[in-house]
């Protein structure tokens, strides 16, 4: 598949996404994966960086490397970044490539801080000097705007993050804003909360964890005390959000926007939820151990809906069911 030259964006009808090239970073990721697979699926062509090549992956899973370019570039890496966006003629980009573990991030700090920002700042550089990138969608983080007594999270709250990972996300949000305000970088951000859906295979995750355990009969290990309350949005949502944003860039452009679902639930409630769509009793084992977590987060969404008349479509159970479904197959 060649890189070839793209049509010119229409910021009133949205853009068509046939033929288009796109860059997806982290694109072999979970959110990748599916938004890689949703773009071949409207004929684009798509461009994914990869360091490592997960082959139990959703994009592996889904030989999703058979119908896309697969380019090995290190985000940290400023002249491979440059090199992948100009030779591929790339317009729209996809920004998901982060470290986004936040167990990894408190033992290994300097590369989830290299990585998320200075990652960040090579894709917003490039696309400063080179002409041909017409929109930008990073994905940052509900963790970017830290602790808050006051909740929901809107759009307007100030990002205060406080340890490594929540910092590197505020920080790269900021970023954006200044590569917009100051050199008019077409970068739309994004905000989302807990993102579950088939391929997550982190199964310190909750709802990963909870389906394994559920599947094999094991007692769940919870590292927090189960309380901490959290949004949490189906994957196939998540990209519906990307795509919306990316088709209306001439509206979004320099603006950040929360994607959530409306579901709001502690880590046991989340548990059970699984349970029940299951049938299957999951019991759990309290650690407490948890390390510089966000005790409660979630965000309010209508600022995208109002604008572009966005919304989840996935029910919770519906969601779980198909989920679990694909867990079924792997584990």
């Amino acid at each position: 598949m060649p890189c070839g030259v793209l049509k010119t964006l229409n910021g009133e009808c949205g853009m068509m996404w046939k033929n288009k090239n796109v860059l997806v970073t982290g694109g072999m990721g979970l959110v990748g994966g599916h938004l890689v697979e949703r773009l071949v699926e409207l004929e684009a062509n798509v461009v994914v960086t990869k360091i490592i090549n997960d082959p139990h992956s959703y994009f592996n899973r889904k030989t999703l490397g058979d119908k896309v370019i697969v380019a090995d570039c290190d985000l940290k890496n400023e002249q491979q970044v440059k090199d992948v966006i100009t030779k591929c003629e790339i317009e729209i980009i996809f920004h998901l490539g982060a470290q986004a573990l936040v167990p990894v991030a408190y033992h290994n700090p300097r590369e989830t801080i290299e990585t998320n920002i200075m990652g960040t700042v090579n894709i917003l550089e490039t696309a400063r000097n080179y002409p041909g990138v017409k929109a930008i969608v990073f994905a940052s983080s509900d963790k970017a705007y830290g602790i808050s007594d006051k909740l929901p999270y809107y759009e307007t709250h100030e990002l205060k993050g406080q340890h490594p990972y929540d910092v590197s996300k505020s920080a790269a949000d900021l970023i954006c804003t200044a590569y917009f305000k100051t050199y008019d970088v077409p970068v739309v951000t994004t905000r989302f909360g807990n993102i579950y859906g088939p391929g997550d295979l982190n199964f310190n995750r909750i709802v990963p964890g909870a389906i394994k355990s559920g599947l094999n009969g094991e007692p769940l290990e919870i590292r927090s005390d189960g309380k901490m309350i959290r949004d949490y949005v189906y994957v196939k949502d998540v990209v519906s959000g990307y795509l919306t944003l990316a088709e209306n860039i001439e509206k979004t452009k320099g603006e950040a926007f929360n994607v959530s679902s409306g579901v709001t639930l502690n880590v046991l409630d989340m548990v059970n939820h699984v349970s029940e769509v299951m049938d299957n009793e999951i019991k759990v084992n309290i650690l407490n151990n948890a390390k510089n977590e966000i005790p409660e987060q979630y965000l309010d969404y209508s600022k995208i809906s109002n604008l572009l008349n966005w919304s989840p479509k996935y029910k919770l159970a519906d969601a779980l069911k198909e989920t679990i479904d694909w867990y079924k197959e792997v584990i």
